[in-house]
This record gives structure tokens, sequence and C-alpha cells, in this order.
């Protein structure tokens, strides 16, 4: 059985009305004992003319709609007011279950027991004079200009006009207070006019006050027992047809007494099921020691009493089973410095004989001893993020038993940066990470797209290697989780095959203007690119510029290969040589200049190396000084011999951390080979062997902490062979 509806009778209690669906027909109930037994509802003896119902029950009753209205200005299809006990209202039907055809008004002037229909189609009815009369108003979408007014419960209407014109009603409202004969109506008289007020005033209807002599007695029954939730009641009202005015305690309870307990009284307890009429046997699930338990609000005295009364037992001793520790709210999440509410559960064994240690997971315990269940739970505050294993142990001296939760504590997640290179080499690895704000979040979740893919990898770690199969710019987006928190950033990549880069410097008035953010270093780049193209004629697309934060202001110039290619990578090689020397000698003769603002000319320049100063004025240092010379020597000649041959040396892999009060940004390019060669003095004799040299210092800019120009931000151990691209752990702020 499915309970659909339920509305209690107001003013006397015990009595519900519900719709039940049985056997896929929907039917009305009532109940007199608060539920304990239900029976259908008889339906009146003749109709509204006069004529016989022949309706028999089971087969055919009296059912109502239950639904309370959600429009305070309407009756709804069910109503009963306190000040009327025992008068109930409702639209409703008779025939064999519920419908919305064929529907009526019915009332009952007795709880329940006995119905009369009233109208035959559905309208409003309001309780008016302390439920001393009552006022019908049709139920249409057509304007009205009447309404019926009874002083006899519904036998009769005296029908009254309150308005010249016709009204479209949206709602009426019966005052409260001692003006209870009042009524306001509201509505409209077009649907494009303005709202309608229209009070009427009952009080000329009413004769006079109500005596002694008005008013009649009338017993609460139920199909003819007089005891009704272990209580006798007598109820005065007025009698019907005196046209008197009630006043605020005209109706209410005359005699109320106990009765003795009865059968009906007692209803089976939590965890038992009833067969036949009055025995209750225990659930599959459920044996308690006593299987009745006297109705809630029910206040007979005596008689059965003692019978139903569940007896005293001593519990039996039990080992904790089935111990179970959950959340309030049954999430596995829970904030940073926010309370987290635990609750302990115990399928078997006494709570109170037991005793409780719940283990928060953070290196914080609390123990219980006679535990009781608490409503608000168990409380903690987690001062870190992390994955938490909340244990609960239960022990008596009969045995124990354990329950684990396993609790994730978050804190809002504020930013996260992807730091990747800024040009990358096809087919092989290029390291990327993501720098999430603030710091200490516990464990993330890390979801990432590249160029596009339509499924992410996963991971928990903040760092991933990727390796780019095609070329051109590809797109990376990192979204990280953290909680019901989600955030991302994405970033653009430059692959090819081969590329060639080269540190640039900048003439010294350009370190006054500059600001150190992002979008400035990205103008900057720019505008020294379209100097680049004007005085070399080099193609857009095979020159970037990326501008590093810190001062001095430097920056790195990659040289790409074209997009389209179409002959063998040696033969583009070559080219890419070619425009190498057409920037450098574009850059050597001080041709790249760009305006910074009217008077501000700024220079471009190709950043050349620095070695430590080699001269020492003590003598006990004069041999480490020849061989420095020594090198500076062998340096030069390298140099000279590359120059000679115009070959270049190859490219340098740079990964600095340049430390700034605003900023920070992740500075990197990739090596062109992977595999440089083991380079010694003795090597200087071939020229050739010189194009695979590569430097072991490369300097640019301060160093932390200190005025003195310049020192080396990273370097490669002599006799040490580069391994590919490894990022410097460094946020990137474009």
């Amino acid at each position: 059985r499915i309970r659909y509806y339920e509305q209690n009778v107001a003013g006397i209690r015990g009595i519900f009305l519900a719709n039940k669906k049985v056997d896929d027909q929907v039917k009305t109930y009532i109940t007199y004992n608060k539920g304990r037994d239900w029976r259908l509802l008889q339906a009146p003896d003749v109709d509204l003319r006069g004529s016989p119902v022949h309706c028999l029950l089971p087969f055919c009753s009296l059912h109502l709609h239950l639904q309370i209205s959600e429009n305070p200005y309407s009756s709804g299809r069910i109503s009963s007011k306190e000040t009327a006990p025992g008068l109930v209202v409702a639209t409703g039907n008779i025939g064999p279950e519920l419908s919305y055809t064929d529907i009526g008004v019915f009332i009952s002037s007795d709880g329940g027991n006995t119905w009369r229909q009233i109208f035959d189609e559905e309208y409003n009815v309001w309780f008016l004079d302390w439920g001393g009369a009552l006022v019908a108003m049709k139920h249409t979408p057509l304007p009205v200009r009447h309404l019926w007014v009874s002083f006899d419960e519904g036998h009769s209407w005296d029908k009254y006009g309150f308005t010249s014109v016709p009204l479209f009603v949206d709602g009426a409202l019966v005052e409260a207070g001692v003006e209870t004969q009042i009524m306001t109506v509201f509505g409209h008289f077009s649907l494009r006019s303005e709202w309608q007020l229209v009070k009427v005033d009952y009080k000329s209807i009413f004769s006079r006050r109500c005596t002694k002599e008005d008013y009649q007695t009338w017993h609460l029954l139920n199909q003819g027992e007089p005891c009704v939730m272990g209580e006798r009641k007598i109820f005065k009202k007025r009698k019907p047809g005196a046209q008197c005015a009630l006043g605020r305690d005209s109706s209410g309870t005359v005699v109320s007494e106990p009765c003795v307990c009865a059968d009906w009284d007692f209803e089976c307890d939590y965890g038992y099921e009833r067969h036949g009429e009055s025995q209750c046997v225990p659930a599959f699930w459920y044996n308690p020691a006593s299987p009745y338990r006297r109705i809630v609000s029910n206040n007979c005295t005596d008689g059965l009493r003692e019978k139903y009364t569940a007896k005293a037992q001593m519990c039996p001793g039990k080992a904790p089973r089935g111990l179970h520790v959950v959340t309030t709210d049954g999430r596995l999440v829970a904030e940073q410095g926010h309370n987290a509410t635990f609750i302990i559960l115990m399928e078997e064994g006494d709570l109170q004989r037991t005793n409780i240690q719940l283990d928060f997971g953070d290196g914080i315990a609390v123990s219980y001893a006679n535990f009781s269940p608490i409503e608000d739970g168990i409380r903690h505050v987690y001062k870190s993020a992390g994955i938490f294993q909340v244990t609960a142990y239960a022990e008596n001296n009969l045995g124990s038993d354990t329950a684990v939760l396993f609790l994730h504590v978050v804190c809002p997640v504020e930013h996260v940066h992807l730091r990747v290179p800024f040009v990358a080499i096809r087919n092989k690895e290029v390291n990327i990470s993501a720098v999430v704000w603030p710091s200490q979040l516990g464990t993330l979740t890390y979801f990432w797209w590249f160029g596009n893919s339509t499924k992410p990898l996963i991971t928990l770690d903040s760092s991933i290697s990727f390796t780019f199969l095609a070329e051109g710019t590809n797109t990376i987006t990192v979204q990280v989780a953290a909680g019901n928190a989600l955030i991302q950033d994405t970033k653009d990549i430059a692959v090819h095959e081969y590329f060639q880069s080269q540190l640039l410097s900048f003439s010294p008035n350009l370190d006054y203007h500059n600001p150190d953010i992002p979008e400035w270093r990205q103008d900057i780049g720019n505008v020294i690119k379209r100097a680049l193209v004007k005085v070399t004629g080099v193609p857009e697309d095979q020159i970037l510029v990326a501008v590093f934060p810190g001062l001095p202001t430097s920056a790195e110039l990659f040289i790409l290969p074209p997009k389209n290619l179409t002959e063998r990578r040696k033969g583009n090689e070559e080219d890419l040589e070619q425009i190498v020397e057409m920037l450098f000698n574009a850059l050597n003769q001080n041709l790249v200049q760009f305006e910074l603002k009217p008077g501000v000319q700024v220079i471009v320049y190709v950043t050349q190396l620095t070695l430590a100063p080699l001269v020492d004025s003590s003598a006990g240092h004069s041999s480490s000084a020849m061989l420095m010379l020594l090198s500076v020597v062998f340096v030069g000649l390298a140099v000279f011999l590359i120059y000679k041959f115009k070959r270049k040396i190859p490219w340098i892999n740079i990964y600095a951390q340049v430390q700034h009060d605003k900023e920070q940004e992740m500075i990197g390019s990739v090596s062109q080979s992977e595999n440089a060669p083991k380079i010694t003095l003795s090597d200087f004799t071939e020229p050739e062997e010189l194009l695979d040299k590569e430097l072991d210092t490369r300097v640019i800019g301060m160093c932390a902490g200190t005025s003195k120009p310049p020192c080396p931000l990273s370097s490669t151990h002599k006799g040490s062979q580069p391994t590919g691209p490894v990022l410097q752990q460094v946020p990137d702020w474009r």
C-alpha cells in the first residue's frame, strides 16, 4: 500500500483522512486512533435532489481530494478549522475510486462519521463567524457576482450579490479578530483591468448575539463508540438555523473524561507487524521484549493498561557488532578549518556499556566510557588538508569491533598556473607541471588535455611528461579538482623538429622603463619581433621572442623552421643557418632598434658571454691565474675559428630562476642536440670539432640578495652530458 496524501481533522486529536493506493485504485480512508485502524468513508444516503444513492461498501464509497491549497486566499479542496471542531468540507466523488470527473462538494458535521453533498460542482468554501456560518463561491474561471451563505452547516444556502459588475475572482480573505463577519474579495473586472478589492460586511445579516438557547451539544463518536483516543468528548455548537452572531469562545469542549483502556487504544510497537485484529508479531529483523505500546496522545486509564504495558527486563549482554562511523551529512569531504561532525552507530551491543574511541587520523583521538549517542555528533576541526583515516573502536567485556572512514579534507583552490616551455622538439619528451595556490591543499586530481584530445590524462601528480608528435602550435590545458572546486589554466607551445635560439640584451635605458609585468613583456616581445622582420625580411612565423622577468632586461630569440617543409631536413637546416646569419648581422650592426616612447630609443644586442676576472694580485695564485689565462686564449681561438669558418656554436639550454618582488617566471628552451660530446682543451686542434662545443655556464641578471653584476644562474658540470630538456621549477608568468 502506498499512501498518497494525509490530512488531519482540525480541532480533534487522532482523526486523519488519507488516500491510499490499493490494487491500482486510489481510495479515501479515515482513522479515529491515529492510524491504528482505517476504514472507508460511507457515501451519503441521498444526493442533492433527494434521490437514493446506491453505494455498497467496500465496492463503493466516498473519496475526497486531500490537497491543501497553496494559495492562502482560496479554501482548497479540503478544509477544517479548530474553531469549528468536527466540521469538514471537501471536494470529492462517489464510486469505486478517486476520480476527477463527476465531482461535488461534501460536508461532515460529526468528524467524518457521516457525509452530505452540498454542491454538485466545485466551490470554494470559507468558515465565517468562528465557524458559525459558511460562505461559498463557485470555483470557475468566469466572472461571478454572487456568493452563498449558510447558517445550518450547508443544509440550506442564501444567495447574495456582492458586486454590481461581474468580477474575475482571484481569492478571498476572511479577516481574523473581533470582526469575523467581514470578508475581502479581490480580483479584476477584465483581463487588462487593475485589481479590485471588494469588502463584504455580513454584520447586517446577523440579527443578534447568540444566547444559551441557541446552542446544542454533540457527541464525538467512532461508528457509535463514544471513546475516541481514550477520551469521551462532548462539544457544543450553534443550533442549525439560528441566525445569531457567535463569540470568540462560542464553540469548544463541554465534557472531556478518560475512558477505560481497550484493545483499540494500543498498536504494534516499533519492529512489530499486526496480524489479525490485535496480534502483534515481531518483524523478521526485530525482536524486543514488549510488543505493544499505547497510542501516542491516548489518555485512557486502568483497564487493560497493565496487560499491555512493557515489562522492564535486563538487557542481555552482547559484544559490539556492526560498528559504523559516518558524517552527519553523509559526505566524505570536509573543509580545512571547519567542523567535521561524526556519528557512531552500532547494530548490536549496548553503547552505554561499551567504551568507544574515535581516532581522527591527525594525531588526535577521543575516548568515551558508558557512551551514549549524541544527536549533534562528535565534532572535530582539521588544521591541515589531506586524506585522513578516521577509526572508531568499540569494546566491552564480551568483545570489540572496529570501523574505518577515509575523510578527504580540502581547502579552497585559489589559482593554478601551467608551466610549459615556449618551444619544444617534436618526438622529444617535455616536462609540464602545474603550480597550485595555496600550496598545501592535500590530495588533488589533475586533468590534462593536449591538443585536440577529447579525453584527458588523469593524474594525482602535479607534473607530467608528454611527447608531441606533430609540429605546429599545440594547446595544453590542465584542470585541478579539489573537493567541489575545479579551476584550470591553458597555455600554447610551439612544436618543431628543430630550431635555434639566442639570448638577447638591450641598451640600459630599457631597464628604467621596465615595470616587470607579463603584459608589458609580451608587448615588448612583439615589438622586437616586428623590428627583426622589418630589418631582415625574415618571415614573421619563423621568429619568436620571449622577454624574461627581472632586471637587467633580457630575452630569448627563437628561430623556427618554415611551417611547410617540402625538402629534406639538411637543406632546411642550411636555410635556417642563413636566417640566423642574417639576424646576427643585423643585431651585431645595431640595426635592430625600436622606440619605446618619444625620445627613448632602445637597441637590441646579441648577449655576449663573459668570464670571471683572471688577474689576482697575490703571488700565491700565479699558477691559477696562468691556467685561467690559457683557458681564455683557447676560448678566443675557438671563437675565431668558428667565425672564420662561419659555423655556429650549438645552442645552449638555459634554465634560470630570476628572483623578483612581483612575480616569477619560467625561462626555458630546448637543446638542438640531445647528446653533445665532451670537450677538452686538446680538442681545439680540429676546427670541425668546435661545432659541438657546449659552454659550461651562461649568466644573466643579478645575484639574488646582492648588487654585484652579473652571476651564473645555472651551469653544467664539466665533463657531463646533457640528457635532454629539463624544466626548472619556476612559474611562467606570460
